[in-house]
């Protein structure tokens, strides 16, 4: 697994894709809720991410997806 640049190892790449570290969520996976307009505190409550979890995530696909 690798880093991602410009960011604290909170997001990483493995074999699976771009994913939140420790946690095992794709940034895909969670694409699909953002799109669905559900709010970022469900999403969290859904594949139990922190709050720093989460916030790092919707960072990641605003400025980049």
């Amino acid at each position: 697994m690798t880093s991602i640049p410009n960011e604290q190892t909170s997001i990483i790449r493995t074999e699976r894709g771009i994913a939140i570290a420790d946690a095992r969520i794709t940034i895909y996976d969670i694409m699909d809720y953002v799109t669905a307009q559900y709010p970022p505190k469900l999403i969290g409550g859904l594949f139990e991410l922190t709050e720093e979890q989460i916030n790092v995530a919707l960072n990641y696909i605003e400025d980049r997806l």
